[in-house]
Order: structure tokens, then C-alpha cells, then sequence
């Protein structure tokens, strides 16, 4: 298994960030096999979707009717609503297993690799790319 640690800038404000392009460059140089994202973070998910068409911003419009940052959460460190934040993973996973075939990424037409952060107290992460050799 190879497997690789990134950086990404997620910013002070609940934020959908388009890793693909980041994930499709780790497994380029590979066959087939398998492609596992991981987000090593309790407040922070990963999510397969279409972004650039409002879905991103219609993601977050749906956490937040769901998962409203409320002070009714018993986790209160943090920013106001800041429990929301780690009951999130329980509804969109830490991480997601995806196909490669020749090198790519066997995605849908729209879909997108996302990691999906709602946590503004931390603007920076990691995200954890292995892959598994068919």
C-alpha cells in the first residue's frame, strides 16, 4: 500500500473543498486497484458530489438545517454550535473507497472528491491518500 498525507486550506467558514484534482495526481502513476481518502479529523467528512453547480452550497444549506449550530449540543468547546461539528462525520463519513482503473479515478460525469468541513476553528487539514493495488 502506498499512502500520503496532504495539506488543505479549508478557511475560517463551514467550506466544501474540491480535493480531486489532488487525489487523481496521487494515483496517476498506478494501475488498477483502490483509492482510500481518509480525513484524520472528528469534525470533518468526506463526501462524492457534484460541485461548481450549487450542490456544494446546497450540502451546506442541508448540515445546517440538520445539524444547526445551536447552543442545544453538549459538546461546548469552541465556537458557538461547535458539538454540530462532531456529530458531522456520523452523516457524511470520514472517508470514501474509490476505484482505479488505468490510472483514474472511476468517477461519475459530475461527481467529485470532497472534503467537507464545517468546523471554522480549524482552517487547515489533512487528508490521508492510500492506495491499494488491484
Amino acid at each position: 500500500m502506498r499512502s500520503e498525507l496532504i495539506t488543505v486550506r479549508t478557511g475560517g467558514s463551514p467550506a466544501v473543498v474540491d480535493i480531486t484534482r489532488e487525489a487523481a495526481s496521487f494515483v496517476q502513476s498506478e494501475r488498477d486497484g483502490l483509492l482510500h481518502v481518509f480525513v484524520p479529523h472528528a469534525t470533518a467528512g468526506v463526501a462524492i458530489i457534484e460541485t461548481g453547480a450549487g450542490s456544494d452550497d446546497d450540502l451546506l444549506t442541508a448540515i445546517d438545517d440538520l445539524l444547526p449550530t445551536e447552543d442545544k449540543w453538549q459538546h461546548r468547546h469552541g465556537s458557538r454550535g461547535h458539538g454540530r461539528d462532531h456529530v458531522l462525520p456520523a452523516w457524511i463519513a470520514p472517508y470514501a473507497t474509490l476505484p482505479v482503473i488505468n490510472g483514474q479515478i472511476a468517477l461519475g460525469t459530475w461527481q467529485s472528491v470532497c472534503l467537507v468541513d464545517t468546523n471554522g476553528d480549524n482552517p487547515i487539514r489533512q487528508v490521508r491518500f492510500s492506495f491499494l493495488a488491484g
